[in-house]
């Protein structure tokens, strides 16, 4: 069967799956799926750039770290199907975060504290260097423990082989703590003290929570009488991360760091919503307590490492560059047939470098330097007028494979169009409303991506300015609901606000990164920031088309756009 025919049918079996009201959400369990072996498709809607193995399900994204010259990546995977089940911690290495070997998973189950499952958590390099692994094993009982693994040598810097000592689970739901909701560990860090000091996730009815604990030795740990950090309402706290920050710079900082000139960051991913949030604030060390600051919002209203399919994210500390890293899982949306059908389901977003911006509100956020080094044929562009209602296309490279920057100059906002405050917190809402194709004041403009000749099949990313009662307010958004040309795929608008003054600026940045079945973007230099999965039907390989739009009712100006082709990266042996 041709390539595009393929590809055709198999979006043929998920519109069919859905019509049948069938597509469920991940981590569900099914077991006459878990290892049946995929019918792997080859062909150009796998992504080239993108951390993805060569076939099966993934999720989260476990353990990052830096050892010996090597970027380690563990993650949950099943090696037998394309739905979640039969977990382990797969690894692989790399020197530079882009192109990644495989290596033989590090932790399965084989002890009675994981033998029905090994679940997320983190990895901390000791104040010796020695690195160790933290995470949460499901035991023979079902409940949800934390267990702690070493290298079984050291001077291997593959760090091939895991031991997980006999005294585990090294934490175990007491009182009060909920023994199915209790799981994935943060990386510890040291207090004056002398402690180590490890976070969990948890809840206790509808309050979401992470629980601390203190060990000094990292074998018997002692439950802190208060959790690091709580809010009502918020239900399941999971993958929960907490770092410092530098309030000047982009400088990472070491997990244990403490003192003048830094604050601290609680991301939890929330399992009600699917969505993370994350807080800027204080940790004081006496107390064992973080407070957010007034500027954060303490609930799903808050601020997000991304607004699309992006969760159970990780970061760490690269010692090498003095950065901090974040790695976040993009997940699929349909139905477990069809992954079945494609072979895989999921990716991990690109690796990201993230920093405080200079205002102390939020996180900036930018792919990490390494990936220019896929970028190839380039073209360039300046100072073209985009009329209302015009569009034109970007030529010279081949667009499926891509990683676009452009600079948008917004000369005039008289006719911005008035805002709903009833959407301040409610971004993707609006954007459903307000899509790529309803006519606006300033926007709606910016780009089509993997886009089809005749515009049939295409996927927006573009921004849209409102006018509030004492401020303009920017919306960015990504709209495939006319990608998959002809099938009514799972293709969710994602939104978010971006933190602009566009009355002072009168410009706004977006960088785009397409990988044949996912659009990556970063609005104004990283303050906001939409992963989608997109799946084409017509815009396949040198089919896909890459347009600049305007259809707002105010000219807009392309200053600069800068666009290059992107090779494919080693990716894990596929």
């Amino acid at each position: 069967m041709e390539t595009s025919h393929k590809i055709f049918a198999i979006l043929v079996v998920i519109f069919v799956l859905q019509l049948r009201g069938i597509v469920e959400a991940s981590h569900m369990v099914y077991s006459e799926l878990q290892s049946i072996s995929p019918d792997i498709v080859d062909d150009k809607l796998r992504t080239g750039y993108h951390f993805q193995p060569p076939m099966h399900w993934i999720n989260d994204p476990n353990g990052p770290m830096y050892y010996k010259g090597l970027y380690h990546l563990f993650y949950q995977y099943n090696p037998k199907g394309a739905v979640w089940g039969n977990i382990v911690w797969a690894h692989s290495i790399s020197t530079d975060m882009i192109n990644w070997i495989a290596l033989e998973p590090a932790i399965y189950p084989t002890k009675p504290f994981d033998i029905e499952g090994c679940w997320s958590g983190s990895a901390t390099i000791l104040s010796d260097g020695t690195p160790t692994i933290m995470y949460t094993g499901i035991d023979s009982d079902n409940n949800q423990v934390q267990n702690i693994a070493f290298p079984a040598n050291l001077s291997d810097p593959y760090l091939r082989e895991w031991i997980k000592p006999d005294y585990n689970p090294i934490i175990a739901p007491t009182f009060r703590v909920n023994a199915s909701a209790f799981r994935d560990p943060t990386t510890a860090w040291l207090g004056p003290d002398d402690h180590w000091r490890v976070a969990v996730g948890s809840k206790w009815n509808k309050r979401g929570k992470v629980i601390l604990y203190r060990s000094k030795d990292l074998k018997n740990w002692i439950q802190v009488k208060h959790p690091l950090h709580s809010a009502p309402e918020t239900g399941m706290w999971e993958c929960p991360d907490f770092f410092p920050v530098a309030e000047e710079g982009k400088l990472g900082l070491d997990t244990s760091m403490y003192g003048h000139g830094m604050r601290h960051v609680l991301k939890v991913s929330l399992d009600l919503t699917r969505f993370e949030y994350y807080t800027i604030g204080t940790y004081d060390r006496k107390m064992d307590k973080y407070v957010p600051d007034a500027t954060s919002v303490d609930n799903s209203m808050g601020l997000r490492f991304d607004y699309g399919n992006f969760y159970a994210s990780k970061t760490f500390y690269d010692s090498d560059k003095k950065r901090r890293i974040l790695w976040g899982w993009s997940n699929e949306s349909d139905s477990v047939n069809a992954d079945k059908t494609k072979g895989w389901s999921g990716i991990q977003a690109v690796p990201r470098t993230i920093w405080l911006h200079p205002s102390g509100k939020q996180l900036l956020q930018w792919p990490i330097e390494e990936l220019g080094s896929l970028r190839g044929k380039q073209v360039n562009l300046n100072d073209k007028v985009v009329k209302s209602g015009d569009y034109f296309e970007v030529k010279g490279i081949q667009t499926a494979q891509a990683d676009v920057e452009v600079e948008f100059d917004v000369a005039s906002l008289e006719k911005a169009e008035p805002f709903d405050s009833s959407y301040i917190g409610d971004a993707q809402s609006l954007c459903k409303i307000k899509g790529a194709d309803v006519k606006g004041g300033v926007g709606p403009f910016g780009l089509w991506v993997l886009a089809s000749s005749k515009l049939q099949e295409r996927t927006a990313v573009f921004f849209r300015v409102f006018k509030d009662v004492h401020k303009h307010m920017v919306l960015m958004c990504q709209d495939p609901t006319r990608s998959s040309f002809g099938l009514k795929l799972f293709k969710p608008t994602f939104a978010g606000f971006v933190d602009l003054d566009i009355t002072k600026t009168k410009k706004i940045y977006l960088r785009s990164l397409i990988d044949n079945s996912v659009v990556e973007s970063f609005g104004e230099k990283g303050k906001t920031c939409i992963t989608s999965r997109v799946y084409p039907t017509l815009s396949i390989g040198s089919n896909a088309h890459l347009y600049v739009f305007n259809n707002g009712e105010e000219d807009i100006k392309v200053s600069n756009l800068e666009a290059w082709e992107m090779r494919k990266a080693d990716m894990n042996g596929a």
